[in-house]
C-alpha cells in the first residue's frame, strides 16, 4: 500500500466507467474513502458517536483504540517519543514532530488572505476565523459564540461552576488535569527524589531541571547575547525578547503574549473566568497576582 505513493497505482477500478481508486471503501455518509475496511469502520464511529474504548481510569471513552493508548499515557506519564535536538519528551509522534518545529522554524500552514504562517494546520483554521469573523462555537445558556470549542467549554463554567472536585477538601476545578495536581498535595506523593539534597517532584523534567541548580550546569545558551538557562523552555522565552516574537495569539482579539501562561489570563477577560477565589471574603479574580494585591486589604 505504502509503495502505491511512489508508482501512483490505483489498483480499484469502477466497473461502470472505468475510473481508478486507491481508496476502495468510502463512507455513505461524507463520502471520505479508506484504503482499508477496518479503517473506515472507525471512521464510522465518528458519525454514529459510537466509543467502545474506555479508560478503567477515568472512564473516558475512544472510537478508536489507538486514541485510548494515548490517553492512558496522561494517567502513566509515559511519554515514548523524544526530540534528538533537546531531549524533551512527548506522549505522541504528532506532538514530537510540531515540536521540531521550533528548532526548524518550520511554518507548513500559509493563510491565503494576508500571508502569515503557522506551524499546524489547527493554528491556521484558528487565524483565518479573524479574517471571516466565524465564531462556530454558541453557548446553549446565553448565546455567546466562540471561535473555538475549548474557549466555549471555559466559558460555560461561568455557568455551571467547576466540575471536578477533591474528596479531601472540597476545593473544585475546571480541569481534571488541575485536580490531579491539587490532590498529590494531600497525598505528599512526589516520585521523583534530588540525591544531593532529597528534594522531591512529581515529575522527572522538574528533577532534570533542579539538579542543575547544585551542578551549575546551564546547557542552553542565547547565540544573540551568549547568557544560558538551564532549560530549553527557558532559553526559548528569552529569545523572544531579542526576537519580539509573541507566539500565542487570542482567537477573540489577536492580541499576541510571550507565553502561553500570559495567554490564559488575558483569555479570561473574554470568557469572564475567575479562578482565584479569596477565603476571606470569597472575592474573586482573574488571575493569581490580582487576588494576591486583594488579600493584603485583610492583613
Amino acid at each position: 500500500q505504502h509503495q502505491r505513493i511512489h508508482t501512483g497505482e490505483k489498483p480499484y477500478s469502477c466497473g461502470q466507467c472505468g475510473k481508478s481508486f486507491e481508496k476502495p471503501y468510502s463512507c455513505d455518509q461524507c463520502g471520505k474513502s479508506f484504503t482499508q475496511l477496518s479503517n473506515l469502520i472507525s471512521h464510522q464511529r465518528t458519525h454514529t458517536g459510537d466509543k467502545s474504548y474506555s479508560c478503567d481510569q477515568c472512564g473516558k471513552s475512544f472510537t478508536q483504540p489507538s486514541n485510548l493508548t494515548r490517553h492512558q499515557r496522561t494517567h502513566t506519564g509515559e511519554k515514548p517519543y523524544s526530540c534528538d535536538q533537546c531531549g524533551k519528551f512527548f506522549f505522541t509522534s504528532s506532538h514530537l514532530k510540531i515540536h521540531q518545529r521550533t528548532h526548524t522554524g518550520e511554518k507548513p500552514y500559509s493563510c491565503d488572505q494576508c500571508g502569515k504562517s503557522f506551524v499546524t494546520s489547527g493554528q491556521l483554521t484558528l487565524h483565518q476565523r479573524t479574517h471571516t469573523g466565524e465564531k462556530p462555537y454558541s453557548c446553549d445558556q446565553c448565546g455567546k459564540s466562540f471561535t473555538t470549542s475549548s474557549n466555549l467549554t471555559i466559558h460555560q463554567r461561568t455557568h455551571t461552576g467547576k466540575p471536578y472536585s477533591c474528596t479531601q477538601c472540597g476545593k473544585c476545578f475546571t480541569h481534571l488535569c488541575s485536580l490531579l495536581s491539587h490532590q498529590r498535595k494531600h497525598t505528599g506523593e512526589k516520585s521523583y527524589s534530588c540525591t544531593q539534597c532529597g528534594k522531591s517532584f512529581t515529575q522527572s523534567s522538574n528533577l532534570v531541571s533542579h539538579q542543575r541548580t547544585h551542578t551549575g550546569e546551564k546547557p542552553y545558551s542565547c547565540a544573540q547575547c551568549g547568557k544560558s538557562f538551564t532549560s530549553s523552555s527557558s532559553l526559548i522565552v528569552h529569545q523572544r525578547t531579542h526576537t519580539g516574537e509573541k507566539p500565542y495569539s487570542c482567537d477573540q482579539c489577536e492580541k499576541s503574549f510571550v507565553t502561553s501562561s500570559r495567554l490564559i489570563v488575558h483569555q479570561r477577560t473574554h470568557t469572564g473566568e475567575k479562578p482565584h477565589s479569596c477565603a476571606q471574603c470569597d472575592r474573586r479574580y482573574s488571575d493569581k497576582r490580582s487576588l494576591i494585591k486583594h488579600q493584603k486589604i485583610h492583613t
